[in-house]
C-alpha cells in the first residue's frame, strides 16, 4: 500500500489536472486554458488522501507563523482553500501556518470565521490563528499590498477546544453562533429574462410555442357495439417542450452546446451534506469535488446554501447568489469541511427546511439535495429482518410534510452513498417530500449523480402542473388513476379525477393510465369517453395556461366487422407499472427474509412481459425493464448482497419509475445504459460537463483506483 501512496503523491506533484468549466456568463476567453480554469489536483483532491502526518520537529513559537507580503518562494503553489495559484508578487498576502503550509491570508481568515482551525492540507490542529484586522477582506479587483494600505493583523493563540460529550463533537470556541431566524438570504435583485416574456405572450396560440404537448391513447381504437368493458384503459401522455424551443419562437433550433444558454428559471438550492467520521478520506474529497462542480455551474441568479451535519448540523453560509464572489466564498466554505462525529440526518434536514421557510425572497424553483453514507442514530432506530419498520417520517420536519400555498412541496432529492447508508430512510425522505432517491454505489460517480440532478433542476419549464380528467358520456365513470407516487383523487360520483404533477424539466414526459367503464352502445358508431385538461404556470413569465384535449373516442363497429388493434403506447406503460409492482412485491419478500420468493416474483414478471405486444415489437422500454429486473435478481442472490446493494438498487429503481424521473443507480449514470429511460438532454449535457472535468489521464485513473477501493474509517456513534 505504501508504494501506491508514493505513486499518488508523485502524480499530484506532477500537477495532473482537471478542467473545471467556467460559468457561461462573464467568462472571457483565456489563451492559457481556452475558457476553462486549470486547477492542480493537489487543491481539488482532499489532503486526507495524504495522511495526517504532522511536522516531526517542533517549530519554535517565535517562528511558528510567518506573514509575507510578496508570496511564497514557489510561484506555483496553490491555495488549497480557494483553489487558485499563489503567485509571487501577485498582490495578495500569504499566510504560512505552523505546519509549514501556505494559503492566501484572506482565505484563512474566512476559514477561521467558519470555525475551522484545522489545516486543510495536513489536518493538523492549529494552536495559533490570525485574527482579522479592520477592512481585511480584499476588494473585488486586485489589491496593492504596501505600507500605506496594510491592514494590522493579530496572531492569537487558541484555547483548547471544549468537548460537548453529550453530542461527541468538538465545538470550537470561536465559531460564530447561528441566527435564530434564517432571514439573511441575499436579495434576488433585478434579474434579466432576455426576450423570454415576448416569446410566451401567446403560448396557447400555436403549437410552436406551447410548453406542454398532450396526447391521449385508448387501449384499442374500436370495440364492438354489443360488448361492454369494466376496466378500459386510456393513456394520457404529456411532454414538456425543450428549452431551445422556448427561446426560439421563430422555430430555429440550436445545438446542444447552446442549450445551457437559453433563458431559464433561477433556483434556490440547499445542499445537506453528511460529514460524519465515515466520510473521511476519499469520500469527503470526492464530495468536495462534486460540490465544486455544482457551484461552478450555478449562475448569478441562482442561490445556494450548504448545511453540513454529523452529530449536529451547521449552516456554512446563508442563501447566497452564485456571483463570482459568491462562488469563491462557497468554495472556501466547502473545502474547509472536516469529517468527524456521528450521523444526525434529522437535524440537517431541519436546518435545510428552516432556510427555505425563513427566506425573505424566493426564486422560481426550490429544491434540497441530501447526501449521506450512514444511518441516522439520533432520531430513528435501525431495522432488520422481521422487525417493525421505523417511523422515517420523524426524519423530516413537519413543514416538509405539508404543501405550500400552491399545493406543492419543496422536494428533497436524496443520495445514498456507499454500502452502509440506510436506503430505506433515504427513499422514505424523498417519497414524502416529492423528490427522488439515487443510489451511489461507487464513490467515483458522485459528481455525475449530482450533475444529473442539477441538470434537471436548472431546466424547469413547467410548474404547478395539474391534470383534470372528466368523463363525457353520461354512463361512463372513472375506475382508477394509475399515476405512481403523484397525488391524485377522484371526485364523488367518479365523474372527475385530478392529478397533481408539479414541476416538469425540459423534454420530460409523463404517462398516466386512466381506467373507465365502457357501456354497450347498440345505436351509435362511436362512444365519447373523456376529456383531459391541464393547468400549469410558466416559471419565467408567471403566466397560467389552460390546455384542453379533444374528446377521447372509440369506434363501435358491429360484432362481425374489423376490431381495433391494441395500442403499443398503452401496452408499454402497462408493462412499466407491472414491472414496478413486481419490484415492490419482491422487496417486501426480501425484507421478510424470503429471497427465493423475491427472485421468483421478478422472474414471473419477466416471463409475462416477454409475451406482451410491445415486447414482441422490440420496444426499448420493455427491453430496459427486462434488463433491470434481471439485475435486481442478481442482487438478491444472498442476504449479504441484498443488504450491501440490492435494497438500495431496488428502491432507486422504484423511485425512478414512480416519479418517471431519472435517478442514479448502482455505479453508473451512463446514458447508454438501458436503465436511464428518463434522462433528458439537459441532464445529459450536465453529465458531459461533469465527465469532462474528471481526471482524463489513464495513469491518473490507475493511481486513483486503489483509493476508490479503500475501506472507510468507522463512524463515531
Amino acid at each position: 500500500m505504501g508504494s501506491k501512496w508514493r505513486k499518488m503523491k508523485l502524480a499530484l506533484g506532477s500537477n495532473l489536472c482537471v478542467f473545471v468549466p467556467r460559468t457561461l456568463e462573464n467568462s472571457p476567453p483565456s489563451s492559457d486554458c481556452d475558457s476553462t480554469e486549470r486547477f492542480s489536483d493537489a487543491a481539488l483532491l482532499s489532503p486526507a488522501h495524504w495522511g495526517s502526518s504532522r511536522p516531526s520537529t517542533p517549530i519554535p513559537s517565535s517562528h511558528a507563523l510567518s506573514f509575507s507580503k510578496n508570496g511564497t518562494k514557489s510561484s506555483k503553489q496553490t491555495c488549497s482553500i480557494c483553489l487558485t495559484k499563489m503567485k509571487q508578487g501577485g498582490g495578495l498576502a500569504i499566510f504560512t501556518a505552523e505546519c509549514s503550509h501556505s494559503f492566501h491570508f484572506h482565505c484563512v481568515v474566512s476559514n477561521v470565521k467558519h470555525g475551522n482551525q484545522i489545516c486543510p492540507v495536513c489536518r493538523a490542529q492549529w494552536k495559533e490563528i490570525p485574527v482579522q484586522g479592520p477592512n481585511l477582506d480584499p476588494p473585488p479587483g486586485r489589491v496593492s499590498v504596501g505600507p500605506a494600505g496594510w491592514n494590522p493583523t493579530v496572531v492569537r493563540r487558541l484555547p483548547p477546544p471544549r468537548r460537548d460529550l453529550s453530542r461527541r463533537l468538538i465545538v470550537p470556541l470561536c465559531q460564530a453562533p447561528e441566527p435564530g431566524v434564517f432571514d439573511d438570504d441575499e436579495l434576488l435583485g433585478n434579474q434579466t429574462i432576455c426576450a423570454e416574456s415576448s416569446c410566451n405572450k401567446n403560448s396557447v396560440d400555436g403549437d410552436s410555442t406551447k410548453i406542454i404537448q398532450m396526447e391521449t391513447y385508448p387501449e384499442i381504437s374500436a370495440a364492438p357495439k354489443s360488448k361492454s368493458y369494466d376496466d378500459f384503459t386510456v393513456l394520457v401522455h404529456l411532454k414538456a417542450a425543450a428549452s431551445d424551443k422556448r427561446q426560439n419562437c421563430t422555430g430555429n433550433q440550436v445545438s446542444l452546446s447552446q442549450f445551457s444558454r437559453t433563458p431559464r428559471a433561477p433556483v434556490d438550492l440547499v445542499t445537506v451534506l453528511d460529514i460524519s467520521g465515515s466520510m473521511a478520506g476519499t469520500k469527503l474529497a470526492l464530495l468536495k469535488r462534486a460540490m465544486g462542480f455544482v457551484i461552478q455551474n450555478l449562475s448569478s441568479s441562482d442561490r445556494l446554501s450548504v448545511i453540513a451535519f454529523s452529530s449536529t448540523a451547521r449552516r456554512l453560509f446563508p442563501l447566497r447568489r452564485m456571483t463570482d464572489t459568491g462562488r469563491q466564498q462557497a468554495l472556501q466554505a466547502v473545502n474547509s469541511l472536516v469529517a468527524n462525529g456521528g450521523t444526525n440526518i434529522a437535524e440537517g434536514l431541519r436546518k435545510g427546511a428552516k432556510i427555505m421557510e425563513d427566506r425573505r425572497e424566493k426564486n422560481a424553483v426550490s429544491s434540497i439535495i441530501l447526501l449521506s453514507d450512514g444511518q441516522d442514530t439520533y432520531t430513528v432506530s435501525g431495522s432488520g429482518v422481521n422487525q417493525p419498520q421505523p417511523n422515517y417520517q420523524l426524519l423530516l420536519p413537519l413543514s416538509m410534510h405539508t404543501k405550500d400555498e400552491s399545493g406543492f412541496q419543496i422536494p428533497v432529492h436524496s443520495f445514498g452513498f456507499g454500502a452502509d447508508h440506510d436506503a430505506s430512510s433515504m427513499h422514505s425522505i424523498s417519497e414524502i417530500s416529492g423528490g427522488t432517491f439515487s443510489f451511489i454505489e461507487t464513490e467515483a460517480v458522485i459528481q455525475d449523480a449530482f450533475a444529473q440532478c442539477i441538470g434537471g433542476l436548472l431546466s424547469v419549464v413547467v410548474q404547478e402542473l395539474q391534470v383534470a380528467i372528466e368523463c363525457v358520456h353520461p354512463n361512463i365513470h372513472l375506475g382508477s388513476l394509475k399515476v405512481g407516487s403523484y397525488p391524485s383523487h377522484l371526485m364523488a360520483g367518479g365523474r372527475t379525477g385530478f392529478i397533481n404533477v408539479g414541476d416538469l424539466y425540459a423534454d420530460e414526459e409523463r404517462d398516466f393510465l386512466v381506467s373507465v367503464n365502457v357501456p354497450v352502445e347498440p345505436s351509435t358508431n362511436s362512444t365519447p369517453l373523456l376529456k383531459v385538461r391541464c393547468v400549469y404556470r410558466d416559471p419565467i413569465t408567471k403566466q397560467t395556461t389552460i390546455l384542453e384535449s379533444d374528446e377521447v373516442r372509440i369506434k363501435r363497429p358491429e360484432m362481425g366487422e374489423q376490431q381495433g388493434v391494441v395500442s403499443v403506447e398503452v401496452d408499454r406503460q402497462c408493462n412499466r407499472l407491472q414491472a414496478a409492482k413486481a419490484m415492490s412485491q419482491a422487496r417486501i419478500a426480501a425484507e421478510q427474509g424470503d429471497l427465493a420468493s423475491a427472485v421468483t416474483i421478478l422472474e414471473k414478471c419477466r416471463m409475462t412481459l416477454s409475451q406482451t405486444v410491445s415486447a414482441k415489437s422490440h420496444d426499448r422500454l420493455c427491453i430496459a425493464l427486462d434488463a433491470e429486473l434481471k439485475e435486481m435478481q442478481e442482487r438478491m442472490t444472498s442476504r449479504h448482497v441484498y443488504e450491501a446493494s440490492g435494497r438500495a438498487y431496488i428502491l432507486s429503481g422504484l423511485s425512478s419509475h414512480s416519479w418517471q424521473r431519472a435517478t442514479a443507480r448502482g455505479n453508473s449514470t451512463n446514458s447508454s445504459s438501458l436503465f436511464q429511460s428518463y434522462q433528458t438532454p439537459s441532464m445529459l449535457e450536465m453529465l458531459s460537463r461533469s465527465q469532462a472535468t474528471f481526471l482524463g489521464s489513464p495513469s491518473a485513473q490507475r493511481l486513483l483506483q486503489p483509493l476508490l477501493s479503500c475501506g472507510s474509517q468507522p463512524k463515531a456513534r
